[in-house]
Order: structure tokens, then C-alpha cells, then sequence
């Protein structure tokens, strides 16, 4: 296999938070870098546009304006490149809006997987790094999550796609010899996050005055992951070569309760928060907490930056950015 400074990468979803921050590590390390993405309105594509506008001067790197449900658009992005690999993020996300709007989702999710793997067998392109999530564990009783725990039970439609196309991909490496990583992100926070996202929300509104909903008790429990950390494990995925078929964690190591992750930002931003409390939302688990001992065997996946330095490196970075942004 090339060396990571002469790949040729496809990255779905590549204008959005995680996508569009892989992107710049490639690009800074000479990689060509192609984009595809279609700029939805689940939440303002002008976030989107800031994203990747710096790139668009970049002579190696090339923007897609389409969607992967898109089999014609999709045929024109592989028939006109030569892929390396492929790094598929693009997906419908959400746990509560799979709920509300679950064939959207399978379409999304599902058939659009399915439509990537179609063009790779296609275009004969050997290897693709899945973003998947730590939603698929259900309600895990277990201490921490391992990678070889059943995930039978999902408790989202989104869920369900995301553990769905992780048996879709192992059909097609088994079928089409196709190298195939999914990685299990456990929430990941930082500068471009999504402003749906709990952190983002809860550090706007608390600077604005508002209250922040706060659902259950405050105890339920989530492994947060710096984006800097889950963009060492992309890239480190890209590069891995050694077995055919992985399923591998991309977590933090530091699970916390929810009271203790508003009282962080409380400390942060020198301000208290005002607490509405709500139920528990369906499809909400109770807790994740990730398993990273297989991510340092095999990747090399050392998480760098624990929570407050997170909290604070994103505040920092939203104040030199426009808290627009």
C-alpha cells in the first residue's frame, strides 16, 4: 500500500464537522482530497460553507455537491477519480430525529452505504473506513464497552442503520475483498460540532442567559472524544493495513455523568447555568463508555486531550471564530 502522503481520499460528508476537520489533516500532509456532501438543511449549511471555503483554492483538493442516495451524481464522482480509499461519514444523524423520521434514515443510511460499495466494487477501489457509533451498544450493562459485546439491540432506528451497515460492510470485504475498518465514535465534541450537539448547545445558551434541558436525572453517562483525538484514529485507520475486517472504538477513556459535564462548563465559562428538567428522551442510552485497549493495538489510539482542556480548547476556539460559527 502508498504511503499516507500519496493517497487519493473520498470523504462523504466531508463538509461537516468531522469530515470537514479530517480533510484539513489530509490536505496538510499532501494528501489529494476529494469531497462529497449535499449540504442538507438539518442544520444551517452555512456552518458547512465556512468549513470547507478554505479549501476551495486548493489544487488538490475537489468538492462534490451531492448526495450519496444520488446514484447518478455518485457514478460522475468515481468515474471521474481514482480512489485510495474511501472515508464514509456522511450519514442522516441523530438519535431523537431517527425516531421521528426513521425511513429517512434507512434511505440514508443504509441504501446509501449500499450505493458507496456498489461504485467501489464498480471502480475496483480496495478499502473504506466506515464512521459508525457507540449507539449500537443499546443499554450495555457492561462496564466498559468492548468491540465484541452483541449489538442485537439498538434502541434508535439510527442505531439499528449504523450496526446494520456494519454487517452490510462485512459482506461486501468478504464478498468483493474490500479492507474495511468501522469505527465506533463515542461522542465526539469540538470546534465545527454540530450546534444540535449537547455541548455546543449547553455552552450557547448558558453564555446567552437560557436555560439548557437537562433530560433524566443528570446521571446518565457518555464518554465524550475530542475531535483531535477521533481525526488521530481516522487517520491512523487510513493507514492501517494489517487484517481485512475491524470493528474498533474510537472513545475518550474518561466516562462522565451529565451533572459533572455542566458543572465543567459552568467552571469554564465562569457562569451558572439554568436547569430546566425534562424526562428521559426515547432512544436516549443510559450510559457509553468505550473499551480503547483494541484502537492502541491496532491503531496506535492514545486520546490526548482530556475533558476541561476540550471544553476549554472549543470556547476558545468559538470566541476567535464568532460565536456564529
Amino acid at each position: 500500500m502508498e504511503q499516507l502522503s500519496t493517497l487519493k481520499t473520498l470523504i462523504t460528508g466531508g463538509a461537516g464537522f468531522i469530515g470537514s476537520t479530517l480533510a484539513d489533516r489530509l490536505l496538510s500532509q499532501g494528501n489529494t482530497v476529494t469531497v462529497l456532501d449535499n449540504f442538507n438543511g438539518y442544520y444551517n449549511p452555512k456552518l458547512k460553507e465556512k468549513n470547507v471555503v478554505h479549501h476551495l483554492s486548493n489544487p488538490d483538493y475537489k468538492l462534490y455537491r451531492a448526495d450519496i442516495c444520488d446514484v447518478e451524481s455518485l457514478e460522475k464522482v468515481f468515474a471521474q477519480n481514482k480512489f485510495d480509499v474511501v472515508v464514509h461519514i456522511a450519514a442522516s444523524a441523530g438519535v431523537r430525529a431517527s425516531i421521528q423520521d426513521p425511513q429517512l434514515f434507512v434511505q440514508s443510511n443504509i441504501a446509501g452505504t449500499l450505493n458507496i460499495l456498489l461504485m467501489m466494487q464498480k471502480y475496483n477501489i480496495k478499502k473504506i473506513v466506515f464512521a459508525s457509533s457507540s449507539s449500537v451498544y443499546g443499554n450495555c450493562g457492561e462496564k466498559k464497552f468492548s468491540e465484541d459485546l452483541c449489538v442485537s439491540q439498538p434502541i434508535s432506528p439510527y442505531a439499528a442503520t449504523k450496526s446494520a451497515c456494519e454487517q452490510l460492510l462485512y459482506t461486501y470485504s468478504k464478498l468483493y475483498d474490500i479492507q474495511t475498518l468501522c469505527l465506533r465514535f463515542f461522542t465526539v465534541y469540538g470546534p465545527r460540532q454540530r450546534p444540535d450537539l449537547a455541548i455546543r448547545k449547553f455552552i450557547e445558551l448558558i453564555e446567552n442567559g437560557k436555560p439548557i434541558p437537562m433530560f433524566g436525572d443528570g446521571n446518565t453517562i457518555r464518554d465524550y472524544t475530542y475531535i483531535d483525538d477521533i481525526i488521530d484514529g481516522l487517520s491512523a485507520a487510513i493507514d492501517y493495513e494489517r487484517t481485512q475486517y475491524e470493528i474498533i472504538n474510537l472513545g475518550g477513556g474518561s466516562p462522565i455523568k451529565l451533572i459533572e459535564m455542566i458543572a465543567l462548563i459552568e467552571k469554564v465559562l465562569g457562569k451558572k447555568a439554568k436547569i430546566e428538567k425534562l424526562p428521559m428522551q426515547q432512544g436516549d442510552v443510559e450510559k457509553t463508555a468505550a473499551d480503547i485497549t483494541k484502537a492502541a493495538q491496532l491503531l496506535n489510539y492514545h486520546p490526548k486531550v482530556d475533558f476541561e482542556s476540550g471544553i476549554k480548547k472549543f470556547i476558545e476556539w468559538r470566541n476567535a471564530n464568532g460565536k456564529s460559527q
